[in-house]
């Protein structure tokens, strides 16, 4: 797959699609990790005016928006911040009100964070209207590693037919800084947490597997089980039929 092809049929293929949503740009969320940064890049070629990236810091390791902010320096993005620290602790002390033991749970407090972001990302979306891209790249849709109605949440997303090392390759095509393209891949959910020690997987055994590849049985068998039981983030709400109807 030629790189630079694909960055130029990505941005066609976003102009396109925000047009044909009566959109007139497209809105989405800067954290300083390469996924995000490939689609703001993509974005600002689509939309030169009409691109807006939003930090969103939410107990967040600082490095990470200063990574943002170099992404968004070299391609000359427009950014603006919303710290949401405040707001997760509110939620999460109202929730810890009604269920005493739910501000312990990791996991569910953490996924405040994605779901705060995402009614940050439409709100603007509203006041411009614009479209919210996701930054979801194929191994990570394939096996639910994101955030429903989290960072699962967007309108578009322009790299979901992408392995992270394809997304890797097209950074590089895009001029991506080197340091982007080589920092750790985190969702920043809790301090030292990456995405490779969450999942149980590399990215490098993902992307054999999304492409047909050879990896170890075991991990084949914990992909298969991580994509079947996470079918339901990738599916529409299911509706009720009327009765004699199926």
């Amino acid at each position: 797959m030629d790189a630079t092809l694909l960055a130029e049929h990505l941005t066609a293929w976003l102009r396109r699609e925000i047009e044909a949503r009566k959109g007139r740009g497209a809105v989405l969320g800067l954290s300083g990790g390469i996924d995000s940064a490939v689609v703001a890049a993509l974005a600002q070629r689509a939309f030169p005016d009409g691109t807006l990236c939003v930090l969103m810091p939410c107990h967040s390791d600082p490095a990470d928006a200063d990574d943002a902010m170099v992404v968004a320096q070299h391609y000359g993005l427009r950014t603006l911040t919303v710290d949401l620290s405040a707001a997760y602790d509110e939620v999460v002390a109202a929730l810890g009100r009604a269920a005493s033991e739910l501000p312990d749970h990791r996991l569910a407090t953490a996924n405040v964070k994605p779901r705060l972001r995402m009614i940050t990302l439409y709100a603007f979306a509203n006041l411009h209207g614009y479209r919210v891209l996701g930054t979801g790249n194929l191994d990570e849709l394939t096996i639910g590693y994101f955030t429903k109605y989290g960072d699962g949440g967007a309108d578009l997303l322009p790299l979901g037919s992408l392995t992270k090392g394809e997304v890797r390759d097209l950074a590089g095509a895009l001029g991506m800084p080197q340091r982007i393209i080589e920092k750790p891949p985190s969702a920043g959910l809790w301090a030292g947490q990456t995405d490779e020690g969450e999942m149980g997987l590399t990215y490098e055994h993902l992307d054999a597997f999304m492409r047909g590849g050879e990896v170890p049985a075991d991990v084949r068998a914990r992909i298969e089980a991580l994509r079947d039981a996470s079918a339901h983030k990738r599916a529409l709400p299911k509706v009720a039929p009327l009765p004699g109807a199926g």
